[in-house]
């Protein structure tokens, strides 16, 4: 008599999909909805810091590199910067946020990571939106925008965060030591990313170093979207990408080499 042979069980259709929205959903209620506000404040942050700075140099300066509204043109450095610094860091701790959940076979550290970018990405991206609209609404301002150039400066600002992100996210979770060194390391950049300025009011001597920092290229390609007159004429979208593609390979090959040593930690 012939017995049936035992089948494997059948993978789950959509697994990545299911663990990736699980832990976006995860991480919302941890960090929004328990604190009073919630979402209120990821719009709250940024609109006071423009705020201020722009009260502050305005008392300063007669007026910014470009146009004449500060709060305009710092909105348009100061939140690129944001993104990267927030969701790089974010993704640099996204193992040991996810980790009790890599112990289930259906959840992979790809999951973590892509997740918690995702649900980062999207929400300062509605921050973006909403910050510049109302700056544009309440200033009654009629800016000439070039979609093409600020869809190019997101890309170059997506592909520098993933980057760095992924490369930080072996780093900061191999060696405890490295988180501290890089944000010391990271504390000039607040200036050398050019939110107060342009690359073009940097003396010729040293702008050759001030563009290496590939933030540079990326603030001041997303200005030339938003303001009509800016050319942008030392912008390299080919080096963001080129530092971004090699920080994201080494990041990725380390942590598919190590990622099962680094859940254990």
């Amino acid at each position: 008599m012939a017995f049936p042979t035992a089948q494997a069980p059948k993978s789950r259709r959509f697994r990545t999909f299911r663990s990736v929205s699980a832990l976006m959903l995860r991480e919302m209620v941890s960090s929004y909805g328990t604190s009073p506000g919630g979402y209120a404040w990821a719009i709250l942050e940024p609109v006071a810091g423009i705020a201020l700075l722009s009260a502050v140099f305005s008392l300063i300066l007669r007026a910014p590199s470009l146009g004449t509204n500060f709060p305009y043109f710092y909105a348009t450095g100061l939140l690129p910067f944001l993104f990267y610094m927030t969701i790089s860091n974010l993704l640099a701790a996204s193992i040991r946020y996810s980790k009790p959940f890599l112990a289930y076979p259906a959840v992979t550290f790809m999951d973590a990571l892509l997740a918690r970018f995702f649900l980062n990405a999207l929400t300062h991206f509605l921050v973006m939106v909403i910050v510049m609209t109302g700056i544009i609404v309440l200033y009654q301002l009629n800016p000439i925008l070039d979609w093409s150039a600020i869809m190019l400066a997101v890309a170059m600002l997506v592909s520098l965060t993933l980057g760095v992100g992924l490369l930080n996210c072996y780093l900061s979770t191999r060696f405890t030591l490295w988180a501290r060194l890089w944000a010391v390391a990271n504390r000039p950049m607040f200036i050398l990313a050019g939110i107060f300025f342009i690359p073009e009011n940097v003396p010729e001597r040293f702008r050759e170093y001030f563009m290496l920092n590939p933030l540079a290229h990326i603030t001041s390609q997303m200005r030339k979207g938003f303001f009509a007159t800016y050319d942008a004429v030392y912008v390299s979208p080919l080096y963001v990408f080129m530092i971004s593609i090699i920080l994201a390979i080494f990041g990725l090959l380390l942590l598919i080499r190590y990622h099962k040593d680094i859940a254990l930690l």
